[in-house]
Formats: structure tokens, sequence, C-alpha cells
């Protein structure tokens, strides 16, 4: 087969992918969908993006809370990462939540620059809600941060020591239902950063501001199941501590939801995740077209 081929092969089966993603996400057609699935770090989103939308609870008092996991193969260099989260809900309007990284090393002679694994904090706080004063071209729109800990990564690792880094971020997203049969969800949003590839990569020099957003298309599925497809792009800091010849390109994922059953809590994520390839001369992170899993559930 010629690389031509090869290629366009590749990017048929991404495509496919990505209408299977774009599916699944349509089984979330609501605020109360989303606000029960969580994203890579914890906080309610697609996989790498937050939305707007924070997770459930009543107007008085904390809600229970939503576990999830999720888990991406990074490939020979990289490793597989597993991420372990907690999240809950206060006033209708705040999350926070908690995510552990565990991470298994790559077979590469540079894997060993990816160590065990870090510690992820967030919180959201929803500013204005949906459609607020029955304006229903309103998005909601939020603020939150992200905060990672220990972690050594890369740069990190270079100079022995734990590191720190974190975003601060504003969300807007609309779920829009005039669009019949399929209604389609739209987020936007910008974050100030100094985390390479959500961490993954460890720290970049400085914090700059990142765009990112997603859009995601609703289908009734069977048995009353939703399916949700959709698609994420997330900007990230072009430079890593450490690695001063490395050039990080935007992450873009194709990702697919299921909404088993309407009166269950529990979402199930597919997906496949386009982080980086090569950095820097004779470096290759193997990481294009990567596999990604998701499950949440609200107890």
């Amino acid at each position: 087969m010629s690389y031509s081929s090869h290629s366009s092969a590749t990017r048929l089966r991404q495509l496919f992918l990505a209408g299977i993603t774009l599916a699944l996400f349509a089984f979330a057609s609501s605020q109360n969908g989303f606000a029960q699935s969580l994203g890579w770090e914890g906080e309610t989103g697609v996989f790498v993006t937050p939305l707007a939308y924070t997770a459930a609870s009543p107007e008085k008092g904390i809600g229970l809370p939503i576990v999830g996991y999720h888990y991406v193969n990074g490939g020979n260099v990289l490793g597989d990462f597993h991420q372990i989260s907690v999240t809950a809900g206060a006033l209708k309007r705040i999350e926070f939540g908690y995510t552990r990284t565990i991470h298994s090393e790559g077979s590469s002679a540079v894997s060993s620059l990816w160590t065990d694994g870090f510690n992820t904090f967030h919180a959201k706080v929803n500013v204005i809600p949906e459609n607020y004063g029955k304006q229903n071209w309103l998005p909601a729109i939020s603020g939150g941060f992200i905060l990672r800990t220990q972690v050594k990564n890369a740069g990190g690792v270079l100079r022995n020591q734990d590191t720190t880094n974190a975003d601060g971020y504003v969300v807007a997203s609309k779920t829009i239902t005039q669009i019949k049969p399929i209604p389609v969800v739209l987020s936007a949003g910008v974050r100030a950063t100094n985390a390479s590839l959500f961490g993954l990569g460890g720290n970049a020099p400085d914090f700059v501001a990142r765009g990112f957003g997603a859009v995601a298309f609703v289908f009734k599925g069977p048995a009353k199941s939703t399916i949700i497809l959709g698609s994420e792009v997330s900007q990230q800091p072009r430079r890593i501590e450490g690695l001063p010849l490395a050039d990080i390109p935007t992450t873009l994922t194709y990702a697919a939801r299921i909404v088993p059953l309407a009166k269950k809590t529990l979402n199930v994520d597919f997906g496949v995740l386009q982080a980086a390839g090569v950095i820097q001369p004779h470096v290759n992170l193997n990481a294009r077209a990567r596999f990604a899993f998701g499950i949440s559930y609200g107890l």
C-alpha cells in the first residue's frame, strides 16, 4: 500500500470514529445530561474541554457526587494514563472535585521522562445560567480553575523536582434545540495556562492564553437511550519547560457519548485523541490517533 493510500485509509477511520463520537454526544441533549458527564480532568465537560454546565445539585446544599474513570492509550512513548475522579455540585451553580492520574510507563527510550502520576483539583462557578431571563439565545457562562500538583513529567524529571501548573478559564456553552430533529451543542472558551498537554507534557515556561471549543450533535437511540457525536479543539502552549526545541500542536479529539437510560445518570464515552507526534528533531511522541475511553456515574 502506498503512503497516500495508507494516509487516506487512516483519515477515513478517523472520520468514521468522529462520526460515532458525534452521535454519542447527541445522547446528552440537555443540561442534566451533560451535568453528569465528567471530562478527562474531572470537570463536567467533553473529553479534554470543560462545559459551562455544572454538576447537578440542589439550590441549597451539596449534591450527590459523580464518580468517573478515563483511560487514554498514549502509545509506546507516553505510556497509558488512567484517571479516577470524584466531583460534586453545590447550590445549583458550583462544582468542585479531585482527580488522580495513574501512569503506566511506555517502552520507548525516552519514556522515563513521564513518571507515576499527579493530582488534579478543580472548581467551577456558573455565572450566567443558560436562557437566563427567558432569553432563549443566551448561553450558560462559567468560570473555573484546574490545579495540578506533584507533576513530574518532562522538565520536572530533568530537574528532579515536582512541579505545579494550573488553568484558569471562562467558557460559554449552548444547547440549540430549535434545530429539528437533531439538537446541537456548542461550546467555546479561553484559558490561561502554564500546563503542556494538560500536565501530561509537564509545564510550559510561562502562562499563555489558549482557546478551546467543542461541537456535538444529539440523537435519540434505541430503548430511550441517547447518542452524542462530537469533536473538540484545544490550543496548547507551544513550548515545554526543559525542552526548548519542542513545538506542541493543537489537541483535537473525536468523541462519542452514550447515555444508555434516560433516568440513569450513567454516561459512557469513546474517543480518539490527536495529541502530538514529532515535537522536535528526532523526538516523536507517537501520540496521534490514540484511543480513549471514559465512564461516569452520578450517585
